[in-house]
């Protein structure tokens, strides 16, 4: 049996326009998969004339008969994520019963917060793990709960109405009604398997961008350990070649000394000798010892394989992952040895290329074709698809591909020593002309 997710915080700043663009799309996350955006679902009706999230807020405070004045620093929103345990939201996927959980979903926030209140709640299908980003305006009616504090302190209040309509986030969020919250989106959530987590866990949620700082600092440990696990294995079948080598050795010389010991038993049985029956002894306990050394050593080799066979499959695992969420990357890598090499650019400019941006640069560039370098003082480099190929990448110097760059380098190059470059069928010859 699962466990219920449910995340729930203040939106900052008066629009919360970051949220709305994660929430809408605007701004695509690096966890989202671009193929599955389109199963995403708004489960909430805008008004008419409401285009998007941000403008249902401002319609909900504008229109809720609020008469107090509301301040910037209000908070305008209360931002909650519903999902469960990855495991059982794939199964309620599976059984076809995703659309039952949404109308749960949403009948739990409209008996929570109300109906008016619930201004917007998306379904995300592109990411790990389907969940409902709902968005809250914090309309209430009723007294402050300051003003019940006062006068159950028996300090003066002024009299308000009971019934007046306030934006008040802070009545919405009190620790006891964040327990009821909990406790009741369990309740809802019991017929699909979850259940709520424990009163009192010090879990936390983990954000994406620690998701992937931790996942980087994961692969890192990992090639790490397969380098040590390889350098230990080397060792280990060194110690083992050698202990065959002492093995074969000692055998080649017990045989030996069986030989000599069958032949002279028979005159040490007629002499009564024990001596030699005595080093035959010993030498057989003696290839003993090396034997149970050699098949704990074959253990230690085969546990390290397995040790070794795992880390490779959790390394292929995350290789496996950036091929599929970043395809471009390796049609990248020889530009950025070019970029390296060749023009002998910074990591620091290679790294901005690599993220699809333009780097605009000044200094001496050098061309392999012409063999010397060209100056600019205002080049923009970026790294952009192939217009004629599809899924390969070149290097683009103000939107023309580096190549034709360098040629009209060239060419003014050429020009300013005087010299006009012209074509003649196939050939090409270079005539000089006096200026």
């Amino acid at each position: 049996m699962g466990y219920i997710s449910i995340q729930i915080s203040k939106a900052k700043g008066s629009a919360d326009t970051g949220a709305s663009d994660h929430i809408e799309r605007k701004t695509m996350p690096k966890n989202a998969d671009p193929t599955r955006t389109h199963l995403n679902r708004e489960l909430v009706q805008f008004p008419n004339g409401v285009a998007d999230r941000t403008e249902a807020i401002s319609h909900r405070i504008r229109t809720a008969g609020i008469r107090r004045k509301i301040t910037p620093d209000q908070v305008r929103a209360i931002r909650i994520v519903l999902s469960g345990t990855h495991e059982d939201m794939m199964r309620v996927q599976d059984e076809g019963r995703l659309s039952e959980w949404c109308d749960d979903n949403l009948q739990w926030l409209h008996r929570t917060f109300g109906r008016e209140n619930t201004v917007s709640a998306v379904l995300h299908m592109d990411e790990h793990t389907p969940h409902i980003h709902a968005t809250v305006v914090p309309i209430v009616t009723g007294e402050r709960r300051k003003a019940r504090k006062k006068q159950a302190e028996g300090r003066r209040t002024y009299r308000k109405k009971a019934n007046a309509v306030r934006l008040c986030a802070d009545d919405l969020l009190t620790r006891e009604k964040l327990v009821t919250y909990h406790d009741s989106y369990a309740a809802a959530m019991a017929k699909y398997g979850l259940q709520r987590g424990i009163r009192g866990s010090e879990a936390r949620h983990t954000t994406t961008a620690q998701y992937y700082r931790d996942l980087k600092r994961q692969t890192g440990e990992l090639e790490v350990n397969v380098r040590q696990l390889q350098t230990e294995q080397e060792q280990a079948e060194r110690q083992l070649d050698e202990v065959r080598k002492v093995i074969r050795s000692e055998k080649l010389e017990a045989a030996k000394t069986e030989a000599k010991t069958a032949l002279v038993a028979k005159v040490g049985s007629l002499l009564g000798s024990n001596k030699l029956k005595a080093e035959r002894e010993e030498l057989q306990q003696r290839i003993s010892v090396l034997e149970s050394q050699n098949e704990m050593l074959v253990q230690h080799i085969e546990t390290m394989e397995q040790e070794h066979k795992e880390e490779r499959t959790k390394f292929n695992e995350y290789l496996d992952k950036i091929q599929r969420y970043f395809p471009y990357v390796e049609k990248l890598l020889p530009l950025i040895d070019f970029c390296r090499n060749t023009l002998n650019f910074s990591e620091m400019v290679i790294q901005e290329l690599c993220k699809l941006k333009k780097v605009r640069l000044k200094g001496d560039f050098n061309s392999p074709e012409f063999n010397r370098k060209f100056r600019d003082e205002n080049a923009a480099f970026s790294f952009e698809e192939d217009k004629n190929r599809k899924g390969h990448y070149q290097i683009y110097v103000n939107d023309i591909p580096l190549v034709q760059w360098f040629r009209q380098k060239a060419n003014e190059w050429r020009k300013g020593l005087g010299f006009i470059s012209t074509k003649h069928d196939k050939h090409s010859k270079i005539h000089t002309q006096s200026k």
